[in-house]
């Protein structure tokens, strides 16, 4: 009778057998012998795993949004992510307090300081953040309130009222006065800008580049805009009012779209609110509170589990579970003496960066053990 040794049998019955481990197995089972090594850094392994772990870029509606790292190591940083484990440094600090907002695009970190936006490079394989900015885009009279990155485009709303659109392929810029007071939010996709003020209108332009600034529809509403969002489909219909039923001040700060049909938002009354926007259902239906009462400025999603937050004092990062109540994770990145707002967040599959009013930081989720101390 023929028998055969574990690592002798076919690989496909291999892959098939090591598909029923957990995390804990497959890591000592690598260590095997380089064959069980070799299959094992194999992304079909890992794909059953980090569905279900936070941050690993498998999202609900099953993209893959970080495909050049393997899932094998993306499932590593996720089990940091959950145990808080993580390097934390200051990259850019400077003298005056700000009002900044952040964006993630590609390998770009953009980064509003004043009425500046600078981009600078991003090197997750290396052990130093460039500090010098390589573009700097440039315009507004007053500070940059908001800002976001659609494909070539910077588009940034500002105290002066006015939209700037920069190509960052050829460094033209247009502007244009699109409101009567300060451009509170922006938002943008495909060819189709939003921007919401102070002087109680939201407002739709073109970006296509034969229409540029011109208004395409004018939303009026019984108070300041905070706060603009664009379905990732472009299509539905406009949702200026997502509820009445909350005590006063339930205004929001930061909204976004996770799927087509699924909003989440966060604001003045501490809560972090997930709606379904289906015309059956439109309602909120999940909630997690801020325990601290603190109002909350930014949030992330992992678009699958995961959610990080910035709360409005002692620049207090949270991350929490869909799956549970209660925050995952805490994170101060001030002193009680220099409490600030967290007032934008972003993050990758392991690093997170937030900017606050006196500095940018980042959270480094790459560390192993031995750099944690076990």
């Amino acid at each position: 009778m023929l028998v055969l040794l574990l690592h002798q049998l076919p690989e496909d019955i291999l892959l098939l057998l090591f598909s029923y481990s957990d995390t804990q197995t497959l890591g000592r089972l690598s260590q095997v012998c380089k064959k069980f090594h070799s299959l094992i850094s194999r992304d079909t392994l890992w794909r059953r795993i980090a569905k279900v772990s936070l941050n690993t870029g498998i999202t609900r509606l099953g993209r893959d949004t970080f495909p050049q790292i393997a899932l094998k190591e993306r499932v590593k940083f996720s089990q940091n992510w959950k145990r808080g484990r993580c390097r934390q440094e200051i990259l850019l600090r400077w003298r005056y307090n700000l009002l900044p907002w952040l964006q993630l695009d590609d390998q770009w970190l953009y980064l509003s300081q004043a009425a500046d936006i600078r981009a600078y490079p991003l090197r997750q394989n290396s052990v130093s953040f460039q500090r010098r900015p390589v573009s700097v885009y440039t315009g507004h009279q007053d500070d940059v309130c908001r800002f976001v990155v659609n494909e070539s485009h910077v588009i940034s709303g500002g105290g002066d009222g006015r939209i700037i659109i920069c190509n960052t392929c050829n460094s033209f810029c247009t502007a244009y006065s699109a409101h009567d007071q300060e451009v509170n939010c922006i938002d943008s996709r495909g060819h189709v800008i939003v921007s919401g003020s102070r002087d109680k209108t939201a407002r739709i332009w073109s970006l296509c580049s034969n229409r540029l600034g011109e208004c395409l529809h004018k939303i009026r509403t019984e108070d300041r805009v905070w706060s603009v969002a664009i379905n990732p489909t472009l299509s539905g219909q406009l949702e200026s009012c997502l509820g009445s039923d909350f005590r006063r001040g339930a205004g929001v700060l930061d909204i976004l779209y996770e799927t087509p049909s699924v909003v989440l938002t966060c604001g003045y009354d501490t809560y972090i609110r997930q709606w379904d926007m289906r015309a059956s259902i439109r309602r909120s239906v999940m909630e997690w509170e801020e325990p601290h009462d603190s109002a909350l400025y930014c949030l992330q999603t992992d678009g699958n589990f995961m959610i990080a937050s910035g709360s409005s004092r002692y620049g207090v990062v949270r991350l929490w579970d869909k799956r549970q109540t209660k925050s995952l994770q805490v994170f101060f990145l001030s002193s009680p003496s220099s409490s600030s707002p967290v007032y934008c967040l972003r993050f990758t599959t392991s690093h997170l960066y937030s900017v606050l009013a006196h500095a940018l930081y980042m959270l480094d989720f790459t560390i192993c053990d031995q750099q944690h101390g076990k």
